[in-house]
């Protein structure tokens, strides 16, 4: 129920007998969980802690400073000056008298047999008699065995030698784990022209650039985010009341039981409302998205859910991740887990900060610029629809991008059939959600989710957009056929992804694989494209003797650390790489701002 990076709050909160942690008496794992799942963290709990009541806020206040210690004790030292020297870790002769000696003390007769004759004869007294004393020893021998089988195989590699292998297998197959024992196949990944080169032209450059972005990190404003924390917290206060006020009734809005309970018990929305296996009504996001129009409370429930996510997994927590060295946020990139080609990133994860919500925009707001610098944002300008209608080459996609016209009143306009000036806002915003679910393969039934419309109207506009779009149909059409004939999908450069369930006779597993079919090729150019992007920008940078740093991605969105005097070039450099890394029958466009946090210069 919690993120793993709250294992250390967690053992703070109920500590830990084993480790020495004392945690707060009288709390244990049920009552932790559920105080980490509405508070978020320890410093959330802290501060909110008028919100508890009884005992439990008498536990805790008394024991401020006990979970503050519990907590640093929890917490793996991660700057420990650890000096590595490789030379130890090479193989050599064993020592054999002293082998001899541990074995005997030891009574590992099997790893004593493996020795030489000579040394086998002074422990055979002891060893049969050991085998009398004990009914384990064979197997505790045989797993020896194993172990020692299993060490003089593994592959003796470098660190820069197991991040070569890990790429290898990553690019041969993405959704195949890695596995350290097994040496990964070379000839397959040099055989294939185009893996080859995304793995010398990108992948591999791409490491080192990781790794600088990861150690510049992020700065932080933990002043604004706190700011936010109040703001936002006072809101959900608010909304608490106001879901109370309109069913007439208090309940745990936290609590999916009550909540079932409440909407199909007491307010009777739907007669049918599936149950868990357990007893319980499910009331996820997708069911009360689909009950929203039957009571004004399921509206308010899903906000209150939206806000209460953004509280305790992104703004208090956000501050954990900040180290005390430099006062910034350092995550990790991850290069070989998605199985699309985009990076990841975790601890904490970038690529899912909900930054494009009104609440969400405090969170870009509190990311900052270091002294003397300037924030600088660029990012793709509809990537994924520029590089479908590339790959349609749809007469009708494209010229809207050509005549660099809002591509989404543009697809209203064809839908709707009528002149781009006349268009409205509701339709665009059809339009738009159309345009990105038909990339992801969305049905009439999701479409009619995100417009809340019915799904007669949302089938007459997914209609009506694949008649005004034909060769958009028949690219999907003919991705789906690609994949069934080869058995994956590729991006422009060569990126596969396969798709073992393309053929499967469930339907619902088939056209999952279907979707990906349509989707790997257009998400994966992109991830592509940015990637390379990134080589050809770090490169310049570095050519020029320029200052000027990258220091985080973002899906299709570069953000750079830029000394003010910089600016002016570096804008040029990330422009120009951006646009012209590749080019397409459309043109690729990148929007670019500078400003003194995130959300300035986006």
């Amino acid at each position: 129920g919690i993120e793993p990076i709250k294992m250390i709050d967690l053992k703070a909160l109920m500590g830990d007998s084993s480790d020495n942690i004392p945690g707060v008496p009288g709390v244990g794992e049920k009552t932790a969980v559920s105080l980490l799942q509405q508070f978020g963290s320890i410093d959330g709990i802290l501060a909110q802690i008028d919100q508890i009541k009884g005992a439990l806020k008498q536990k805790i206040e008394t024991q401020v400073e006990n979970i503050r210690f519990s907590r640093f004790l929890a917490t793996i030292r991660t700057d420990v000056p650890i000096a590595l020297d490789e030379q130890l870790l090479l193989r050599k002769e064993p020592d054999m008298d002293g082998l001899v000696a541990l074995y005997t003390e030891l009574e590992f007769t099997s790893l004593l047999k493996k020795l030489t004759p000579s040394a086998q004869a002074e422990p055979k007294k002891q060893a049969k008699k050991a085998k009398q004393d004990t009914g384990v020893l064979d197997l505790f021998a045989d797993l020896e065995d194993e172990y020692q089988t299993n060490a003089t195989t593994l592959p003796q590699r470098s660190p820069q030698e197991e991040t070569e292998a890990r790429l290898c297998q990553y690019l041969l197959n993405p959704e195949v784990a890695y596995n350290p024992m097994k040496e990964p196949d070379w000839n397959a990944l040099k055989s294939d022209v185009a893996l080859w080169t995304l793995y010398n032209e990108v992948e591999l450059p791409l490491v080192s650039i990781l790794k600088e972005m990861e150690n510049a990190g992020v700065r932080v404003d933990v002043d604004k985010l706190r700011q936010g924390e109040k703001q936002l917290t006072a809101e959900l206060n608010e909304l608490e009341q106001r879901i109370y006020t309109t069913v007439g009734t208090q309940f745990n809005i936290n609590s999916p039981r009550q909540v079932g309970e409440l909407l199909f018990e007491q307010l009777k929305l739907d007669s049918k409302a599936k149950k868990s296996k357990t007893g319980q009504y499910t009331t996820s996001e997708e069911v009360l998205v689909g009950l929203k129009d039957r009571h004004e409370v399921v509206g308010l429930i899903l906000e209150y859910r939206e806000l209460k996510k953004l509280i305790s997994t992104y703004i208090s927590t956000l501050p954990s991740y900040i180290s005390e060295k430099d006062g910034k946020i350092h995550t990790t990139y991850n290069q070989t887990v998605t199985a699309t080609g985009r990076l990841s990133s975790s601890n904490p994860n970038l690529q899912n900060l909900p930054i494009r919500s009104e609440r969400g925009r405090m969170i870009r707001e509190a990311v900052i610029a270091d002294e003397g610098c300037m924030f600088l944002s660029a990012d793709y300008s509809q990537i994924e629809l520029r590089l479908m209608a590339h790959l349609s080459q749809d007469e009708h996609m494209l010229e809207a991008f050509r005549a660099n016209q809002d591509i989404h009143a543009a697809t209203a306009a064809r839908i709707f059939r009528k002149p781009i000036e006349e268009i409205s806002k509701d339709e665009r915003r059809k339009a738009k959600t159309a345009n990105f679910g038909i990339i992801y393969g969305i049905s009439a039934f999701g479409l009619a989710q995100q417009l809340d419309c019915s799904r007669t109207e949302a089938k007459q506009l997914i209609d009506d957009y694949f008649a005004a779009f034909p060769r958009v149909v028949k690219y999907i059409e003919q991705q789906k056929e690609i994949a069934r004939h080869k058995g994956y999908a590729e991006t422009l450069f060569g990126r596969k992804r396969y798709l073992p369930d393309i053929l499967s006779h469930n339907a619902t597993v088939r056209s999952f694989a279907e979707r990906n079919a349509v989707n790997a090729p257009i998400q994966g150019t992109a991830a592509d494209i940015i990637k390379m992007a990134m080589v050809t920008i770090h490169r310049r940078l570095k050519e020029e003797g320029l200052r000027a740093q990258m220091i985080m991605q973002v899906h299709d969105e570069l953000n750079f650390n830029v000394p003010v005097n910089e600016v002016n070039r570096v804008r040029e450099i990330v422009v120009s790489e951006m646009q012209n890394v590749v080019h397409l029958t459309v043109p690729l466009i990148a929007d670019c701002g500078v400003g003194t946090n995130w959300l300035e210069a986006h």
